[in-house]
């Protein structure tokens, strides 16, 4: 049918196109005279001869030859070229007849006469009827033309009569006066202008129109010809060319109507002016051919037009089938994307929140879903509209219209039976959840209700009633008919929602044999007066505070009794009384349950931060490379979406396909999520990228936050929120999974999974503090070589410095300005670097501080004193045997000693490397342990120096075959090491390096080893936890006796409180004081030159002087 209807309007082209070929060969056929007014213009308007446009009596043209002196003197070619052209000008008819020639010499001669003859004798192109002399009028002429006439007749070789007349009276007789001009004696009115006006006009016309009809006949060929595209762009741009094309035809013919009118409008104009004017022959033809050419003319107008129009009704159907077959591509791609997409919705979640997000995902997909089947079915009501105008390719139209129409359908009871299908399982998920939180908050209760008071009989039936009045709120919770289920869910079930169904009921039974078992040992202690328990002092770390109504604090309460072991020591008080106290595991389904509150929260929000980075790459990200939104993006933004938006569809990428579906693995097993976060810890350090970028992206979005380009996007989305707050979202997303780790951990403690969890906070805390790093690492200037050099960034951080040097033998110190250095010291493993910190400027990270580089210290010559005198939060960093000594005030005491231990570590780590280097140079005639170190230089008096070794070489160089380590027996008794040192801030020359540096951990010494005794605080310490002890600087603390843990019981003397203390918090707390017992039994008992001052440091050494 498609084949018919497209022959039917190609063979109505074809007929239309030979019509207008017919037309216009039959204007380009019509003959034209070789010669044009135009042509031989001068030649004409001599007026030697013209056409007056008078005939004879049967018709014949009149040439007339007027008086002319200079005829004799034209050129052979003027002459032939106006008889030509004066005799093409007649109708055939008429010229067939044959001419009359008038020759007009009454002023001339008789020799005039007998050229004029001979010459149009000789070369008069056309047929010749008679030939008319007026003969010279003067007597004298007269007589000689008269007798030399007859003499020389037979000369003129004329076939036509020659007569000779004497006067315009006896031409009357020959030729009508009407058709003879006024200097003839006639009555024609004859202008020789206006009839070479005339002439030109028409010939120009009729020029016109021929080149009119050969473009129209060229440009019909072309169109007839025409092949059609099979593209939208190739059909367009043909149907604009060939419509300009017709637009220029139209143009031409426009014109030259105009100017057939105008020629027409001034051949008629004589008869405008006198309506009794009678037109000549000549003016009759005239005005004859120009209506006929414009006949011609339109004629070939409408045939064109008629043509045009067909042909262009075949591009435009063209068209409009190429625009939907464009479209019904597109269309039935996006239908087949969305229908994959829609069945690929099989989940129904593990969860509430989960098929909820899925619900979610599904409604998101629904919208862009109906977008496309507005699109399908709109281009399906276009096709209608194309078969409704007899399109000539109905065949193909009419089955993808039906196509469409299928599909759409076919997506709409998918998407139909796809939403039920999720509500169904929703609806399930939330019974189930119901039911759940059921059971839980009834673990609550029974773990919330206290011993103490279930004792009396009051409380056993107050606990007892509370039970009755829980179980009353079952009908509305927990589930009832497994097989009912079944059947009504039979369409959601997967063999995971079974089995999640399954344990779900099995918690239900599992809670009621423990509320039946629980209400048992309440009706027995509510029917008989029990015994009043003897209450028994706890251990100090085993405080019992009553439980609260709120469940917040039901869960810390629950969570101190579980940890402290009081559940099992309640219940053991009770079974001797025959009453029971809820069991270790109803404490530990508790915290199971606390642990499935933490998971749900880290899934629901990883799923929420995975849709939230996906929204930012499609909404923004994709949008600047959409040309439609090129031209609401600023210049400064061009080309900058790396810069924006940094590494994150790498992090999206992750988070989507790895992390996320790992995550849902451990849905029921939370403690073990830590392995999960420990398998992908490499991965995690890509927000270390993010966040380094972070500054640039800031930077770049103040530039820009204003331009329209994101205000667009943002009403796209539909965000209530700037693209700068999800910029942001990375960074939040890394620093929370730490706090989710953290309460992870806090409830499950004794679980398999303990350990991984703990490795995981720490490792997530470290890659924060590698973070936090590297972004102020990256804002150091000034410094000229590769940081990368100085290893691992051990520390960094902010400090008040004071620097002092040695001169000579004096000792300078910069402590004249009393007001010190700001510092940022950054620790390498290899390189400690001094900076400046610069003014903060801008917002957000813009305010990141820069850094200017001031000088540095190579770790292989560096020593540290741990405790400056008159403030515990100094410590001394110095080399050169102390030549330059750098006095650093921490902000805290706890940021002191982190950084003195990390220290510690370096030069302990560089000590024993160097041990191992000595031993293998010399480990025939060295043992290990008689290596050699320099000391740091202890401040001495005088005095002190005479009671030494009275040694006079160099203090800081020690000979390594006769100096060794001093002996365990040479340190003073029950000091710590702390005590070995001398004080720090005295202000002698002296140097002395007769003491092994305390480079090893202090814990791992006895010297360091806690006892029970008083000793003094140097330090603030606020508890952690709920059992620990809150202490100041200045406290006397007593150490009552050390726990199982590794803590302390500590009673504060000042204000008589009792609490737990880390044994590692005490060694810092009171490591620069001594026990009174120690004091006491250590008096007296030291090396003599050793200082017994309160105020001690301990020393630590470089080990650029090693020798071995």
């Amino acid at each position: 049918m498609e084949l018919n209807r497209m022959s039917l309007l190609c063979h109505e082209i074809t007929r239309l196109w030979l019509q207008l070929k017919v037309m216009t060969d039959e204007i380009m056929q019509q003959e034209s005279s070789p010669l044009c007014a135009a042509d031989i213009s001068p030649d004409l308007r001599k007026q030697f001869a013209f056409l007056s446009g008078g005939r004879g009596q049967n018709g014949s043209p009149i040439i007339t030859f007027p008086e002319y002196p200079a005829f004799g003197e034209l050129e052979e070619e003027e002459f032939h070229n106006v008889l030509t052209y004066l005799t093409s000008v007649p109708s055939l008819s008429s010229t067939g007849v044959g001419f009359i020639l008038v020759i007009d010499r009454r002023q001339d001669r008789w020799a005039s006469v007998k050229g004029t003859l001979l010459r149009i004798a000789g070369s008069f192109p056309g047929n010749l009827q008679l030939v008319l002399v007026l003969r010279p009028t003067t007597l004298f002429q007269r007589t000689i033309s008269d007798i030399l006439f007859k003499l020389n007749k037979d000369e003129f070789k004329m076939k036509v009569p020659v007569i000779m007349l004497s006067s315009v009276t006896e031409l009357h007789s020959y030729i009508d006066r009407t058709q003879l001009t006024q200097e003839l004696g006639g009555t024609q009115e004859y202008c020789h202008e206006k009839w070479i006006s005339h002439r030109t006009a028409i010939e120009g016309f009729a020029l016109m129109v021929k080149k009119t009809a050969q473009t129209l006949q060229s440009f019909g060929t072309e169109l007839a010809e025409t092949e059609l595209p099979n593209d939208v762009e190739a059909t367009s741009n043909l149907l604009t060319i060939h419509t300009e094309k017709k637009d220029e035809m139209k143009e031409d013919l426009r014109v030259a109507l105009c100017q057939g009118g105008r020629l027409l409008e001034s051949i008629n104009e004589p008869l405008v002016k006198d309506p009794g004017y009678t037109m000549n022959q000549d003016e009759q033809e005239n005005l004859s051919t120009v209506q006929r050419l414009l006949g011609q003319l339109d004629e070939t107008e409408t045939a064109f037009d008629d043509f045009w129009d067909k042909h262009q009704t075949k591009l435009e159907q063209c068209l409009q089938l190429r625009h939907f077959e464009h479209n019904f591509r597109e269309v039935r791609a996006q239908l087949d994307l969305v229908y994959d997409r829609l069945t690929g919705f099989s989940e129904v979640g593990i969860s509430p929140a989960h098929a909820e997000h899925i619900l979610k995902d599904l409604t998101t997909h629904e919208e862009r879903t109906c977008a496309v089947l507005d699109r399908a079915l709109s281009l399906a009501c276009d096709a209608d509209r194309l078969i409704e105008t007899s399109h000539y390719a109905v065949d193909s139209i009419l089955p993808k219209c039906y196509d469409l129409r299928a599909l759409c359908e076919e997506i709409s009871v998918v998407l139909k039976a796809k939403k039920a299908h999720l509500l169904k399982a929703m609806e399930l998920h939330q019974c189930l959840e119901k039911a759940s939180k059921w059971c839980e908050d009834g673990i609550y209760l029974l773990a919330s209700q206290p011993v103490d008071k279930c004792q009396s009989q009051d409380g056993a039936e107050s606990a007892l009633q509370e039970i009755e009045r829980y179980l009353d709120t079952a009908i509305q919770n927990k589930l009832t008919d497994l097989s009912g289920i079944w059947r009504e869910y039979e369409s959601v079930l997967t063999q995971d929602f079974r089995d999640q169904v399954d344990r779900v009921f099995q918690k239900q039974t599992s809670m009621q044999e423990m509320f039946e078992k629980r209400r048992v040992s309440l009706k027995k202690l509510a029917a008989k007066q029990t015994r009043p328990v003897q209450p028994v002092a706890p251990r100090p770390e085993a405080i019992i505070k009553s439980p609260l109504s709120s469940p917040v604090h039901r869960e810390k309460t629950i969570e101190g009794d579980i940890i402290n072991g009081n559940c099992r020591k309640g219940d053991a008080n009770l079974q001797k009384d025959g009453s029971r106290h809820p069991s270790v595991s109803d404490a530990e389904e508790s915290f199971a349950v606390l642990r499935r509150h933490v998971m749900n929260e880290l899934l629901e929000t990883e799923r929420a931060y995975v849709e939230e980075l996906l929204c930012v790459l499609e909404g923004y990200a994709a949008e600047m490379d959409n040309p439609s939104m090129a031209y609401l993006i600023p210049n400064t933004l061009l080309h900058k979406k790396d810069v924006l938006f940094g590494n994150m569809p790498e992090i999206y990428q992750f988070h989507k396909k790895t992390f996320l579906r790992e995550l849902e693995a451990y849905t029921d097993n939370p403690e073990l999520v830590g392995r999960c976060f420990l398998e992908r810890m490499t991965d995690l350090q890509i927000y270390e990228k993010y966040c380094q970028n972070k500054p640039r992206s800031e930077s770049l979005w103040r530039q820009c936050s204003d331009c329209a380009f994101f205000q667009e996007c943002q009403k796209k989305l539909e965000h209530k929120l700037g693209l700068d707050s999800y910029l942001l979202k990375p960074v939040q997303r890394i620093t929370k999974y730490q706090l989710l780790l953290k309460e992870l951990l806090k409830y499950s403690k004794g679980c398999e999974g303990e350990d991984d969890l703990q490795e995981a906070l720490s490792s997530i805390l470290g890659i924060l503090k590698a973070v936090n790093d590297s972004m102020h690492l990256i804002a150091i200037t000034g410094y000229e070589g590769n940081l990368s050099d100085l290893g691992r960034l051990m520390m960094q951080g902010s400090f008040s410095m004071w620097t002092e040097h040695k001169k000579g033998h004096a000792k300078v110190k910069d402590l004249a300005r009393f007001k010190p250095m700001q510092r940022h010291l950054f620790l390498h493993q290899k390189a400690l670097l001094f900076c400046k910190k610069r003014d903060e400027n801008g917002e957000g990270y813009e305010k990141a501080p820069s850094y200017s580089f001031k000088h540095s210290l190579n770790m292989s010559a560096v020593g540290i004193t741990e405790n400056a005198k008159g403030d515990n939060k100094k410590f001394e960093i110095w080399c050169n045997s102390r030549e330059e000594v750098y006095i650093v005030q921490a902000p805290t005491t706890e940021i002191k000693t982190a950084w003195v231990n990390e220290i510690r570590k370096v030069l302990t780590g560089q000590l024993k490397a160097c041990r191992e280097a000595s031993q293998q140079k010399s480990s025939d005639q060295l043992t290990p342990t008689s290596t050699t170190l320099i000391m740091s230089p202890f401040k001495t008096t005088q005095k002190t120096l005479k009671k030494g070794d009275e040694k006079k070489a160099d203090p800081t160089v020690a000979d390594p075959s006769t100096t060794s380590l001093p002996k365990n027996n040479d340190k003073v008794k029950g000091f710590t090491k702390a005590s070995l040192s001398m004080d720090a801030s005295e202000e002698n020359d002296g140097y002395s390096s007769t003491e092994e540096p305390m480079n090893s951990d202090p814990e791992e010494e006895g010297g360091k080893k806690l006892s029970p005794g008083r000793y003094v605080v140097v330090a603030d310490y606020d508890k952690s936890g709920a059992q620990e002890l809150t202490v100041k600087s200045g406290d006397t603390v007593q150490l009552v006796r050390e726990g199982d843990d590794g803590r302390w019981f500590v009673r504060n003397m000042r204000t008589n409180k009792e609490g737990w203390v880390s044994a590692a918090n005490l060694l810092t707390l009171i490591g620069e004081s001594r026990s009174s017992q120690s004091l006491s039994s250590s008096e007296g008992s030291g090396s003599g030159h050793l200082s017994t001052s309160s105020s001690c440091s301990e020393t630590y050494t470089s080990f650029s002087d090693i020798k071995a």
